[in-house]
């Protein structure tokens, strides 16, 4: 009995070593990182912020005008994008849903709104009082929760970073970021200047320096004094 158990020993320290080192997971944290600094994420949310405007045959009632207001600018506060505008299709007056759409798309634009960035749309809406719908998206992200756990930081054993590596900085970053979209995806480039490209196409051709021209004020020199 006595040899078994010298035996087992060996077993049940390993055991309880890994029991020691295994923990449940940690908020935020990836399950597969394919790096040690990808430990963590910050989930970008996509939150509709939409109002209900009932339709009316004249356009925009001073009421729908303040919900207006208050929908751009809670659009500008969250950096811009699309703003649409869902024109409900099967009403029973449609000239009246057609004006009252082009009411709120001008009311839009005289608020500041890009007339680009403003889409108009249709949707089932299911009956005859279906109200027209307009919104944007306003994104959140999800800042982890770190040092929720610990691990002993010196067992270096299997070579591998300790379980909160890595989460201060995403966080910071979740923090700090001003447009949470910007986790999400890269934003659209803008158009190119087309002036300045013929410009420079022109200066090629004739083989002169298709660089800006130097200026004199940006001009600076290291001082020599001894002070």
């Amino acid at each position: 009995m006595t040899q078994i158990l010298r035996s087992l020993t060996p077993v049940a320290l390993v055991l309880a070593l890994a029991a020691c080192a295994s923990a449940p997971p940690r908020e935020g944290a990836v399950a597969d990182p394919s790096t040690a600094l990808d430990q963590f994420e910050a989930p970008v949310r996509a939150l509709p912020q939409e109002i209900r405007l009932a339709v009316h045959a004249q356009g925009v009632s001073q009421g729908q005008a303040r919900a207006l207001a208050d929908l751009v600018a809670g659009w500008r506060a969250a950096a811009g994008g699309q703003v649409v505008i869902q024109s409900p299709s099967g009403a029973a007056d449609s000239g009246a849903v057609y004006r009252m759409g082009e009411s709120v798309r001008a009311f839009l634009i005289g608020q500041g709104v890009p007339a680009q960035a403003v889409q108009v749309v249709g949707y089932d809406g299911g009956g005859p009082e279906a109200p027209l719908v307009v919104g944007y998206l306003r994104y959140e992200v999800d800042v982890p929760r770190c040092g929720q756990q610990w691990e002993n930081l010196t067992s270096t054993w299997n070579n591998r970073v300790y379980g909160n590596f890595g989460c201060a900085n995403t966080a910071n970053l979740a923090a700090q970021i001003a447009n949470p979209a910007d986790l999400a995806g890269p934003r659209a480039s803008d158009a190119p200047d087309a002036q300045r490209r013929m410009e420079v196409l022109d200066r090629y051709r004739a083989g002169r320096i298709t660089s800006s021209e130097k200026d004199e004020q940006a001009a600076g020199a290291l001082s020599t004094a001894v002070k």
